[in-house]
This record gives structure tokens, sequence and C-alpha cells, in this order.
């Protein structure tokens, strides 16, 4: 992001000033499948950071249609991201909005999902075949930094329950608390919550998409849930 710099200008020139100066939020980027190693450990390129202030602005939610195949609508370099550390101890991190901002399926709608989201088996019909995530997990984790351990999962940002899609910028490689044995995370809980949240019409299918990929740590708490 831009940032505006304050000058000293009479009114005139300040506000035409003003005016041709704005913020870009670009999206750069990073198939829920698993990723297998050998240790639990915690992977080596995850950085300590404080969450967002909050009522920062969310990044925006990417729009790419793109069911049962990985979409790589971005290219990101070996380093480039560096997932956050909210709570190593509880297993909470977030992917960097960078290369990971969140991407949805745009024919999942407010009006229809009850045909698609809420209907048992819906994300069966769109996952990816490990074949397909295997071709892109490993990319992933060299461009967040991390090796492969057991207890890591390739993971969509916005789940495809919630409507999210299959692409570079939905997926990325979650890291889990150092006491885990397998992928179940407590991401997966925060997921189930908003989902039955929007599936009772208790909050829209866009408000619950763009606080999980904003904050999953604080989204229900963003929500009222």
């Amino acid at each position: 992001m831009n940032f505006r710099n304050r000058l000293s200008l009479p009114a005139a020139f300040l506000f035409a000033a003003l005016a041709l100066t704005g913020c870009q939020q670009g999206t750069h980027p990073a198939a829920e499948a698993m990723t297998k190693s050998a240790s639990p450990a915690v992977p080596q390129a995850v950085t300590a950071a404080a969450s967002a202030p909050s009522g920062a602005a969310a990044a925006a939610v990417k729009s790419i249609h793109s069911p049962g195949v990985v979409a790589t609508d971005e290219q990101l370099a070996a380093g480039q991201c560096s997932a956050k550390v909210v709570d190593a101890v509880t297993g909470e991190y977030l992917p960097d909005p960078a290369c990971t901002p969140g991407a949805a399926d745009p024919v999942v709608t407010q009006e229809n999902i009850d045909s698609t989201i809420c209907t048992s088996g819906y994300t069966a019909t769109v996952r990816p075949p490990a074949s397909d995530t295997n071709k892109v997990k490993a990319e992933s984790l060299r461009q967040y930094g991390q090796v492969a351990v057991k207890t890591t999962e390739y993971d969509h940002l916005i789940s495809l329950e919630l409507g999210g899609t299959n692409s570079v910028s939905n997926l990325w490689p979650e890291p889990n608390k150092a006491s885990a044995t397998g992928t179940t995370n407590p991401k997966d809980a925060v997921e189930n919550t908003l989902h039955k949240a929007v599936c009772t019409h208790r909050v829209t299918l866009s408000a619950a998409q763009k606080a999980i990929a904003h904050n999953w740590v604080t989204a229900l708490t963003d929500l009222g849930l």
C-alpha cells in the first residue's frame, strides 16, 4: 500500500494533491490436502508478529471460479511469504496477506447457498484431487519458507464450505501447534461455526468470507458469534 504524504500547501494545491493520491491494494499471493513429513516441529520460516490492528481494512477477496482444479492466479518467489504467529501454543497462525488474500467462487452466492455450500456433500464436488494439489503444495511450502511436516495442512483460507475457491491466492501451508499429532487445527472449528451461521442465515456469506480472510482468529468475535 502506498501511503499518502502530508504536505504544507495552499488549500487549492492540497486538494489537487489529495485528488491525485490514493492507496492501492494489490493482491499478490499464495486444496484442503495435507503435507506429510517426519517431524512435528514448527516450520522454520514462521515469523512472530502482532495481529492486525482492530478496525484495519480487510484485503479484497478475489473472485475465481476453479472447481476441481487449483488455479495458479499468483506467481510467488521462494521465501517471499511468511506466516504470522498469533499463538504458537494453541496453533494460531495467519497467512501472509500479500501472498494469500483469499478468494471465493463467484458461482456460490447468498441466493443459492441452500443448494450449494449448505447441501451435504458439496465440498466433494469442487475439491481438487491430491494429484493436482501435490503439484502446487510443494511450491507453496517453498514460497512460505517452510519445511513439510505431517501436522501442516495445505489449507483454503476461505474454506470450501464457505464458498472458497481452489486457487494459489486462497491456499497456504498452515502450521499447527507443536503438540498436534495430525492436521486438525483451531481454524477447523472456526470454519464449522461460520458455516453453520451462514446456513442458518445468522450472518451473510459475504460477511463470513471477508471475516475469515481478514483474520480467522478473530472472525467469530468480529461477527458477534
